[in-house]
């Protein structure tokens, strides 16, 4: 029996289907790589008679990032999704330097992303923030709403339809559960205010959890992260910085820094004013970071083989089963 998974708790996982609405456990075998193991989104296939997970179906997408700490565990977010709206406030805590990660973990996976720009009704410039938002990316659509009105919401309506899987992804307090309250039509989800003094947000939604909609569409809320490392996202960042990325290639020499070497065509841009050196310095940063945390997950993922390899865990692991 076909089921989704709406919502991921500690060991236990939600699942709807046809004329099914329940709790079940989370263990599905052959699932025990990291990112492998249930997520929000995926579909599931249950033993009729005693519900017991059977396999996951393969994904269409899949959202994942390293968790927060210094442990380069990976943690898998939502799986199935369409559209990804990237949620955003028109006050102090807008950052494109974030919304360049978010831009980055879409075009990995291959989902359509939508800047959604909320608290437009507080800002006296809301017009500033869309163009900083437009400047991202030529192609990038971007949306401006007061989440709390749902006539402003309704122009959302069209990326949630019947068959189709919208996830919002954005810090905390830029208004992601007010929103898909107005798109539920309901005040289902708690909302609290953000901080005055620096516009931030406290965790209001604190699992994934999916929401069915009139429209006949799912809509997946998402707590607010702290941080977002990036990992084996090479496409992605080629993609949202492909104009950098593209002069890059035409360096004169393949292994060019972007320093001071002869023939570089990104200094020579710098130069001629056509490469901005904040959004540089971005790209430099955001790659390090990705070739960094990819070159230790691809160490861990060898020591893991190895040791299964010889029939034994690692060591480190006092026992455990290595983590990939």
């Amino acid at each position: 029996m076909p089921v989704r998974i709406t919502t991921v708790y500690r060991g236990k996982i939600a699942v709807m289907g046809e004329d099914i609405e329940t709790l079940i456990e989370a263990h599905v075998p052959g699932a025990d790589a990291e990112e492998d193991r249930p997520a929000v989104g995926d579909w599931l296939l249950l033993d009729r008679e005693t519900l017991a997970p059977v396999r996951l179906l393969q994904r269409a997408s899949l959202f994942k990032r390293l968790a927060a700490g210094g442990r380069q565990k990976l943690q898998v977010i939502a799986a199935n999704v369409d559209t990804l709206f990237i949620v955003a406030s028109c006050n102090q805590d807008f950052n494109v330097a974030r919304l360049e990660r978010y831009l980055v973990l879409a075009r990995e996976v291959d989902v359509s992303p939508v800047l959604v720009l909320t608290k437009m009704d507080l800002a006296d410039r809301p017009e500033d923030f869309v163009e900083k938002a437009r400047a991202l990316g030529p192609d990038l659509v971007v949306e401006t709403v007061n989440a709390r009105d749902a006539d402003s919401v309704a122009r959302l309506a069209q990326w949630c339809g019947i068959g189709q899987t919208v996830a919002l992804l954005g810090s905390s307090g830029v208004g992601k559960s007010t929103l898909v309250n107005s798109l539920r039509g309901s005040d289902c989800l708690a909302t609290q205010a953000v901080r005055d003094e620096d516009g931030k947000g406290r965790h209001t939604t604190t699992v994934r959890q999916m929401h069915r909609l009139e429209q006949g569409g799912w809509l997946l809320d998402t707590p607010g992260m702290r941080e977002l490392q990036l990992s084996e996202a090479a496409t992605g960042l080629a993609e949202v910085f492909d104009d950098i990325v593209e002069l890059a290639l035409t360096c004169q020499f393949t292994n060019c820094a972007h320093e001071g070497e002869p023939g570089c065509q990104i200094q020579a841009a710098l130069k001629a004013g056509t490469v901005d050196l904040a959004r540089l310095d971005r790209w430099r940063k955001l790659a390090s970071e990705d070739a960094a945390n990819s070159a230790t997950r691809a160490t861990r993922r060898d020591r893991a083989d190895a040791a299964e390899g010889r029939g034994r865990t690692p060591s480190h692991t006092s026992g455990r089963r290595p983590r990939r």
